[in-house]
């Protein structure tokens, strides 16, 4: 049985110029993600990561800073583009580059409006480049290229980012809209999503794991 272990980014630099560096908790985030893998004796042949960059820091925060391989199907959706072309507030388009979090937009309030424009994304029956279902299939195929390389009782680690773990845990459950944006909506940063491949085919075990940030302390706690 093969196992795969999904860690979600540390928490990224949000409300600054450049949102793809992690934090100082997200340093600290990635250092217990390594501890709590180590803890548990996980024996990781494999390390993968997304090709942004908090994703890359987050794997070498954790312990992972060599050997560790590239996958951009791991990368985040595109946020921006997808506010520019599903969101609107009364029936007028949302240009995101007026509505950065640099431009003191809040948390919760960017959450909404990425919220209203993922659902829309999500249920669009469009199919080519840059739709939903391009991104769900693209990381499902890294998903299940992973597991073919992975003998019994071999484990990978991936450093990615809460849509694409989300769009994996969606398909072994098989979610629809509402449920794909629960799950990224509460994703916490350094959590840990545990999936197994054996002869009954492949399942989620564990979803959004963090007894290991909590145990560090309620100020490790965050979800952007």
């Amino acid at each position: 049985m093969g196992v795969i272990y999904l860690v979600r980014h540390g928490q990224a630099s949000f409300g600054s110029a450049d949102y793809d560096v992690l934090s100082e908790l997200g340093y600290r985030q990635a250092a217990l993600v390594g501890a709590e893998l180590r803890a548990r004796g996980a024996r990781v042949d494999l390390a993968v990561s997304g090709a942004l960059r908090r994703q890359r820091e987050t794997a070498a925060a954790a312990g992972w800073s060599a050997d560790v391989e590239s996958d951009s199907r791991w990368n985040e959706y595109d946020q921006d583009w997808i506010i520019n072309r599903h969101a609107d507030v009364g029936g007028a388009p949302v240009n995101a580059g007026q509505l950065p979090p640099s431009r003191g937009m809040s948390s919760r309030a960017y959450q909404g409006l990425l919220d209203v424009a993922l659902s829309e994304w999500i249920a669009s029956a469009d199919a080519g480049p840059g739709s939903y279902v391009a991104f769900s299939d693209a990381v499902g195929d890294a998903l299940d290229g992973l597991l073919r390389r992975l003998d019994s009782g071999a484990a990978a680690v991936v450093f990615s980012s809460a849509g694409p773990i989300a769009a994996i845990c969606a398909r072994l459950l098989d979610l629809r809209v509402d449920g794909i944006i629960s799950l990224n909506r509460v994703m916490i940063n350094g959590s840990i999503t545990k999936v197994v491949s054996g002869r009954s085919g492949t399942s989620l075990i564990s979803f959004n794991e963090h007894s290991h940030i909590d145990a560090a302390g309620r100020e490790f706690l965050s979800y952007r």
